[in-house]
């Protein structure tokens, strides 16, 4: 476990995965981060990569090979993710190929992310590079859950989520096996506001495409924190809980779930980045807190 403080925050994360657990105001001494009971969801913020959700029959075809890969890729409570640096205000973690990851994934990757700590602002940098002499094909993203409702006293339907902009973004639907569907539902009750409640996600997570907004903000009807996600080099956003549970994931995504009728071809999946080779890719999210 390694932390990072100053005057308004102090940070945790755990070595493995690179996994942000903690997020603690030093003002209100308030815990912003889900405790990841494991009788409802056992994390707290798992790393996306190479791929965003599920895989049609858990698995990609690429230059007549299939690999398998895990759900949301093989970061999360990844042990083989190490600390690179550590400063006074930053951690930077990273996990580079080997044979073993080869043989799931075909490409000469290097993950890194390094967290930051400015005032009440934590910052995630992503970064990859493509060691490989071909393009590279991956998805990216961060699955962090926040606790909700953050007060005794409230409930999770005190609880609203506001963007930055006016939306008419519909969710697309998910099946029950992790699949992105072809129906669209509406989301949003005002034009910036989605209310939370005990049946929000009895569909699985909200699966949002061309949002207009580069910012998210969790709030409450009864108090007066502000969380915001700032998103802008992610084009999609998940928003997911447990049903009944007491947080919410706001999940900045480069990439998506495989859709239902996906012929399994990597290179056909949608929301992938391309990297050519020698390059490198860099993409950024940030978590602030207001008091």
């Amino acid at each position: 476990m390694y932390t990072l403080k100053n005057k308004y925050l102090q940070v945790k994360v755990k070595e493995k995965g690179a996994e942000l657990c903690s997020i603690r105001s030093l003002i209100s001494n308030k815990e912003y981060m889900w405790d990841a009971n494991p009788d409802v969801w056992a994390s707290h913020a798992p790393n996306l990569f190479p791929i965003i959700g599920c895989l049609k029959n858990d698995s990609f075809l690429y230059q007549g090979k299939e690999y398998s890969c895990p759900k949301h890729g093989f970061i999360r409570n990844n042990k083989d993710v190490s600390l690179i640096e550590k400063t006074e205000n930053t951690l930077t973690f990273g996990l580079k190929y080997n044979d073993h990851y080869l043989k799931i994934y075909p490409f000469l990757f290097e993950y890194r992310i390094k967290y930051i700590l400015e005032e009440n602002k934590l910052r995630l940098e992503h970064q990859i590079t493509n060691h490989g002499d071909q393009q590279m094909l991956f998805s990216l993203g961060g699955h962090p859950g926040f606790k909700c409702p953050l007060n005794e006293g409230e409930k999770y339907s005190d609880y609203y989520l506001e963007f930055e902009k006016p939306e008419t973004a519909q969710t697309w639907s998910v099946q029950k096996d992790g699949l992105i569907g072809k129906e669209t539902y509406p989301v949003f009750s005002e034009p910036k506001i989605i209310h939370l409640h005990a049946h929000l996600f009895d569909d699985d997570a909200l699966v949002l495409k061309n949002l207009n907004s580069n910012k998210v903000s969790l709030k409450s009807k009864r108090s007066n924190q502000v969380l915001s996600v700032e998103f802008k080099d992610f084009p999609y956003l998940g928003i997911w809980a447990k049903p009944n549970a007491e947080y919410v994931c706001i999940e900045p995504w480069i990439g998506i779930a495989d859709s239902y009728d996906s012929d399994r071809s990597f290179e056909n999946k949608e929301g992938l980045i391309r990297l050519n080779a020698k390059k490198s890719f860099d993409a950024a999210y940030s978590i602030c807190i207001e008091e």
